[in-house]
């Protein structure tokens, strides 16, 4: 009889053991983000305006080369390219790299001459978590070229 007591009593501390894991890990998720593709934060809009001022983008003509999914967000290669004949008369002035989620959503800035040859860049980024990274190319004539990628992110960079 009692032993048949002691395993009724070690089967409820288990069960109060694991009810009060489950509510604490329930806790720790409602107070850490959630990770969103397609949520922009006001940084990156903030980032995009002072960029773009009252101009609208034209998507396409820019080639924005980066992992889908990504292990690690600490080192994110990327690289981006845009179709010009880099002439006088029309060429990229400026490759702009954006995130929508990282804590400084301007990520690179790259400025290019006539004496660039082409409108192509590699580097790498950091990525806090999932987002969208975008790209702006500012050509010469004042207009723009935007694409974005959404990148998965298993383990975020930035610190977070």
């Amino acid at each position: 009889m009692t032993r048949q007591c002691s395993v009724k009593v070690l089967r409820r501390r288990t069960f109060l053991l694991g009810a009060g894991a489950a509510a604490l890990v329930g806790a720790l998720l409602k107070a850490v983000p959630e990770a969103q593709a397609g949520e922009e934060s006001a940084e990156y809009k903030a980032a995009l305006e002072a960029l773009l001022g009252h101009a609208t983008p034209r998507a396409g003509g820019i080639t924005l080369d980066i992992p889908d999914n990504i292990e690690n967000g600490d080192y994110v290669p990327v690289a981006l390219a845009v179709d010009s004949p880099m002439t006088a008369e029309n060429h990229v002035k400026a490759i702009h790299l954006l995130s929508t989620a990282n804590p400084r959503a301007a990520v690179a800035t790259f400025r290019l001459t006539l004496l660039s040859g082409k409108a192509r860049v590699t580097s790498r980024m950091r990525l806090a978590k999932t987002q969208e990274v975008v790209a702006l190319a500012e050509l010469s004539d004042g207009t723009f070229l935007m694409t974005a990628r959404n990148v998965e992110v298993k383990v975020g960079g930035c610190g977070m």
